[in-house]
C-alpha cells in the first residue's frame, strides 16, 4: 500500500470528518465542518489528504502566518497507523512550509495524549517551554 498526497477537495468533507472522528480529534467545542470551511477560506492548498487504493485515509491542515507554521488535524486511519503515513504527512507539511520560507513549525497536542507526543518526539519534535493560551472568538 502506498499513500498519495493531494489537496483537499470539497467532496472529501464527509470522509475527512469520519476520519477525524475515528481518530478522536473531534471535540464538542470545535465543529469539524466549520473548521473545514474556515480552512478553505485561508490557504486551502495547505490542506492535504492521503489516499490509498481510492480511500481517504489521512489528513493534515497546515497554515503559515508569516512568522510560524502550524499543523492541525493530522490524522491517519486507525487501521493504517504504524506504517509511516503520519511521518509522511509531517514531512509534507514541513516541505510546504519550507517552500514558503517558514522558519519553525508549531503544533499543539493535548497533554493527556501521550502516544501522540511520543510519535512527534520520535520524529524530531520537542516540547517548547511555553504556555499555550487561547480565547474563543466565535462559538461553534
Amino acid at each position: 500500500m502506498s499513500m498519495v498526497l493531494r489537496a483537499f477537495e470539497r467532496d472529501d468533507a464527509d470522509a475527512v470528518v469520519a476520519l477525524w472522528r475515528a481518530c478522536g480529534l473531534v471535540v464538542p467545542w470545535n465543529d469539524p465542518r466549520r473548521d473545514i470551511e474556515r480552512k478553505l477560506g485561508e490557504q486551502p492548498e495547505l490542506f492535504r489528504v492521503g489516499i490509498d487504493s481510492g480511500e481517504l485515509m489521512a489528513s493534515v491542515m497546515v497554515g503559515y502566518d508569516g512568522h510560524r507554521g502550524w499543523m492541525n488535524y493530522l490524522a491517519v486511519s486507525p487501521d493504517r497507523q504504524g506504517n509511516g503515513y503520519g511521518r509522511d504527512l509531517v514531512r509534507e507539511a514541513e516541505r510546504l512550509l519550507t517552500e514558503r520560507g517558514c522558519p519553525k513549525l508549531n503544533l499543539q497536542v493535548r497533554a493527556s495524549n501521550r502516544s501522540v507526543i511520543d510519535f512527534y518526539q520520535a520524529i524530531g519534535y520537542s516540547s517548547d517551554d511555553v504556555v499555550s493560551l487561547g480565547r474563543r472568538l466565535i462559538a461553534d
